[in-house]
């Protein structure tokens, strides 16, 4: 359904957006996420037409959309998506069902179909009793469902978000995730998402894309992406807690790391990342040679576990266990360091093993 190839976006100097290829399937619900800065808003709006591409294009359907190497581009009323923001953008002047109904009269539709369509979409939101009411006298999380509900009044194929649950408590950000894929079911649509949410990515994708300095490190499935990440951003950018990483390099017998301690029988020609699960760590308040003296940083409930934290020098490790240590923040907590990395990283991030 969209297909981005080559896709760049340069102001001035700064590359946004760096050569960017992608292609989503139809119905695909799709998370563009990584930190701030990293590009996923600059695509986005390339997507929604309010940006022009300084290199490569964007087809939708089959039909190009966007040209960079033309310097050409679809008005945004016309490629079939719909936008919500960070902020809601309802017209203050009109009520609930007003703002729902004017993209439609604006549109061609006829008073009757738009009077039917707009009962359909503020029934779909669960809002369709502040039909009458003005944005001012409803809640945060009302006037985004009022904003979601003038997005797909329409019936866009592509609907587009861009961190759209951003203004709203830790709470109601949860039920709007369910809501809004509950939304995507029922519209079929082809989502586009943004987020520097993590958790938000891995619970609402079918699809993710890692971005990270105008490129995409990773796309994919969300579980491939946790089970088996290609770089090592990716590594420690998502799962929670995210994996560890530890520089490593070759010493006399194994390879050795913090300080020297030895990590007999793994040879590494040169200096790298080894990257261990958090749940592969077993920690103790007492060890041996074997174990990785740390200062107890903290331990935080997690599904009925313990993510428990320690650092030495600027190493920061965490660890899931059953139980918290008996410690208090600065005590000495000991990891137990598996036998083998789960995963290999060159210092460029590439994956190695």
């Amino acid at each position: 359904m969209i297909k981005i190839v080559n896709l760049a976006k340069r102001f001035g100097a700064v590359e946004a957006v760096r050569g960017v290829s992608l292609e989503v399937p139809e119905g695909a619900f799709l998370v563009l996420v990584g930190p701030s800065g990293c590009g996923k808003s600059t695509m986005l709006r390339m997507l929604a037409g309010l940006e022009v591409p300084t290199g490569g294009l964007i087809a939708f359907g089959g039909d190009v959309v966007s040209d960079g190497e033309q310097r050409w581009t679809i008005e945004p009323a016309k490629r079939n998506a719909g936008l919500v923001f960070q902020s809601y953008a309802l017209w203050p002047h009109m009520t609930v069902a007003g703002n729902v109904d004017w993209p439609l009269k604006v549109a061609g539709w006829d008073p009757a179909q738009r009077s039917e369509r707009v009962g359909e979409v503020l029934t779909l939101l669960a809002i369709y009793d502040l039909a009458n009411r003005y944005p001012n006298e409803i809640s945060g999380g009302q006037q985004q469902r009022v904003a979601i509900a003038r997005m797909i009044a329409a019936k866009p194929g592509i609907l587009l978000f861009d961190e759209p649950l951003s203004n709203l408590d830790a709470k109601l950000r949860v039920e709007m995730r369910t809501e809004l894929l509950k939304i995507h079911r029922a519209t079929g649509a082809t989502s586009v998402y943004v987020t520097h949410d993590q958790v938000e990515a891995m619970t609402m994708a079918s699809h993710v894309a890692v971005m990270n300095h105008g490129l995409v490190e990773q796309f994919g499935a969300p579980r491939d992406l946790v089970a088996d990440p290609a770089t090592a951003f990716v590594a420690t950018f998502l799962g929670t807690p995210p994996n560890n990483l530890i520089a490593v390099e070759p010493a006399e017998g194994g390879a050795s790391f913090a300080g020297g301690k030895l990590l007999p029988g793994l040879d590494v020609d040169r200096p790298v990342d080894f990257m261990y699960r958090a749940e592969d760590f077993r920690v103790s308040e007492s060890g041996n040679s074997a174990t990785l003296a740390l200062e107890y940083a903290e331990a935080s409930p997690i599904a009925g576990r313990y993510m428990v934290t320690g650092t030495v020098g600027s190493l920061r490790l965490t660890a899931v266990v059953d139980r918290a240590p008996h410690l208090s923040p600065g005590d000495t907590i000991h990891f137990h360091i598996p036998d083998r990395p789960a995963a290999v990283f060159a210092k460029n991030g590439e994956r190695l093993s």
